[in-house]
């Protein structure tokens, strides 16, 4: 029975029949009410959408207009036609329909309310591309955080229930109109997956559309349809549990600023004090009695491997599950009674990042999405934003603290603000071979910029009472290439241009002891390598030696760089792990100045001399690098892009001319 049908015979007394008149009028208004029915599913996303971000909306530029209207039209279209094939009154297919109707309204609009309430932004297909491995992506987020889930998707819920109680009372589409519905519903929904609307960091376009196209881009990359497939990323974290941490009495006591940037190579920076320093001019001034550390290594030139190594201190050959288990700084430092902050204008929308960081348990946390919802994926928030947010709530920290602030603006495509500094002339955004050295430029023109905001951040420290009693490290996550060894960009190899990275320490007076400054300064010029920085922090919180954390002290790799000696281990480097595997095979080992490397098109190890090679120009051959030959396939396995059979078989032929050498040394045929 018609909802308007109990009120008029109520207004009309109950008295009889209603009159062929009465009932045209009937059906006149409820008629009315089909076309705000079918509408409404995207009305509401609207609705909902303006009041999330109602002011960024208004300042689209017409084009983002476009398509956001157009996936309003989308929208419109995919609940329009479902819920008409859902609203038959009769037929066993109409069920199929009102199940999909209720899941898809659920899902897309709880789902959408859940991630925005994270992370200030939108799921979509950036995003769900990186999902290659469902269970981590998906299954693991959800188990932690599943009351939170539920409640984000009740209302939504309701709401798909309530249309599909009033869809066959108000539309009541006849047989045709209901079996042409149900033919174009599936169409809809299933071009709805695949349908462009993002535009990446933007949103333009409808929420539910967002959701839709993204769980389209999951479907992809499970069924193996894209670049992404296979790939592993960075799944939610699980710290192992630390005892309460007491550090040595005799320690001074003091905080720690760690300075992590993005995509800046060792040569982009000064990292002595450098009074004609013009490359990171700014921050240079205000520290001239810094310590520099010339030959620092990451053992990675990919972001997330680099920082489970630079926050964990173990090698990046370690398993997946211990990668996403042991004890971080942040850990350790909690367990010490330090507060701790971790602020990012890296975007962490970007490769499961999100999941990575979740559980670091700092008192402060803040990324790109949160600094300006519209962030670039690849660039992050503008980093002034950072600094402005850092020195706003640095002050905030009790004493002692251990801060970290990474940067992201020198990420590829190298954010360059139009109207700042750009001292590095020629400079182009073009990647053309011919256009390298300009290519250059425009790149030290963004570190440049960046400087600017680094340098604001401890400028701002060093003039409070704190800032006295703080020490600050700097240094990269890795390099970047500019076709040194015919390549650009990174994690595509280990050579220096990718991993030979900035770094020096700065310690006001009281902060060190001056057996620790003398260790501290005797590393200059030594190799040395990220796990060291994790020991060094470590040692500066005082709790590197105690007895309490030798099992997790053991597996790490690193040596402070307030202790006697240097880092003589052999280190595995890698773009190839089990936080984010790679799509060109490429890994090796470096101990002190010696490297061996491959990649996944070359034929052969290369071994290079970095002392007296710094460019690695000059190929020594395997026999020069042979204890790291050996340790690379205990580790690794094969040569980097050959099968385990391809490797066995060079072996076996490397073997035997060498046996043939020695023969022949002894007088043999």
């Amino acid at each position: 029975m018609n909802l308007v049908l109990p009120l008029l015979l109520l207004l009309r007394g109950g008295e009889g029949p209603l009159s062929i008149a009465e009932l045209r009028r009937l059906s006149k208004s409820r008629r009315r009410w089909v076309p705000v029915l079918i509408a409404l599913p995207m009305l509401i996303s609207v609705g909902l959408d303006a009041s999330r971000r109602g002011a960024r909306m208004m300042e689209f530029a017409p084009y983002y207009q476009g398509t956001y209207a157009a996936s309003m039209l989308e929208s419109l279209c995919v609940w329009g036609l479902l819920l008409y094939a859902a609203s038959r009154r009769y037929g066993p297919r109409r069920w199929v329909f009102k199940i999909a109707f209720a899941l898809a309204l659920t899902l897309s609009f709880g789902g959408q309310r859940y991630f925005f309430e994270q992370y200030n932004a939108y799921l979509n297909v950036d995003v769900s591309l990186f999902a290659s491995n469902f269970k981590d992506s998906i299954v693991n987020q959800l188990g932690a955080d599943l009351p939170n889930y539920l409640g984000a998707i009740a209302r939504p819920s309701c709401l798909a229930l309530g249309l599909l109680y009033l869809g066959p009372r108000l539309l009541r589409p006849g047989a045709y109109a209901a079996g042409v519905a149900q033919a174009l519903a599936p169409v809809m929904l299933l071009a709805s997956l695949f349908l462009p609307t993002q535009n990446r960091h933007v949103q333009a376009s409808v929420p539910d559309m967002l959701y839709t196209e993204a769980i389209g881009g999951l479907i992809r990359t499970q069924l193996g349809w894209t670049e992404q497939s296979d790939q592993m990323r960075p799944r939610l974290r699980e710290s192992a549990s630390l005892p309460l941490l007491v550090a040595d009495s005799e320690d001074p006591k003091r905080n720690v600023l760690f300075l992590i940037l993005e995509s800046v190579r060792a040569d982009a920076t000064c990292m002595a004090y450098d009074p004609d320093c013009e490359k990171t001019g700014h921050s240079n001034v205000l520290l001239p009695d810094r310590v520099p550390l010339r030959q620092m290594r990451s053992l990675a030139s990919c972001t997330a491997i680099s920082l489970s190594v630079m926050w964990g201190g173990i090698a990046p050959t370690e398993s997946r599950d211990v990668l996403h288990s042991v004890p971080l700084i942040f850990d350790f430092a909690k367990a010490a009674g330090w507060d701790t902050a971790f602020w990012t204008s890296q975007n962490m929308m970007f490769g499961n990042a999100r999941l990575w960081v979740r559980n670091l348990g700092v008192s402060q946390f803040v990324s790109a999405t949160d600094l300006e919802a519209t962030s670039d994926l690849d660039m992050g928030a503008p980093e002034h934003l950072l600094a402005t947010h850092v020195n706003q709530h640095i002050g905030e920290l009790k004493e002692p603290f251990l801060a970290v602030v990474q940067f992201s603006n020198v990420h590829y495509p190298y954010y360059v603000e139009a109207e700042g500094p750009q001292p590095f002339q020629p400079a182009t955004t073009s990647k053309a071979p011919g256009d390298n050295a300009h290519f250059f430029n425009n790149y030290l023109n963004s570190v440049h910029q960046e400087d600017r905001h680094v340098a604001s951040i401890i400028r701002h420290l060093r003039s409070t009472e704190r800032g006295r009693r703080t020490v600050i490290i700097y240094t990269s996550d890795h390099g970047e290439a500019f076709r040194e060894h015919g390549q650009m960009g990174h994690t595509f190899s280990v050579l220096d241009e990718e991993i030979h990275v900035p770094a020096w320490v700065d310690a006001p007076p009281g902060t060190l002891s001056e057996t620790e400054r003398e260790h501290l300064e005797s590393k200059s010029d030594s190799f040395s390598y990220h796990p060291d920085l994790t020991a060094t922090v470590l040692d500066l919180m005082g709790v590197w030696e105690l007895d309490a954390i030798s099992e997790h002290r053991e597996r790490m790799v690193g040596h402070s760089l307030l202790d006697a000696g240097d880092n003589e281990a052999a280190m595995p480097l890698t773009n190839c792990a089990g936080v984010w595997s790679c799509a060109f095979e490429n890994w090796g080992y470096m101990q002190r100045n010696m490297k061996l490397e491959a990649r996944a098109w070359d034929h052969d190890w290369h071994c290079y001399d970095i002392a007296a090679d710094p460019k690695e120009k000059t190929n020594l051959g395997t026999q020069a690098c042979a204890p790291l030959y050996d340790l690379a396939m205990k580790s690794f396995g094969k040569l980097p892009g050959a099968t385990s059979v391809q490797e066995r078989n060079t072996r076996r032929k490397k073997l035997h001319k060498r046996g043939r050498r020695r023969d022949k040394s002894r007088g043999g045929g």
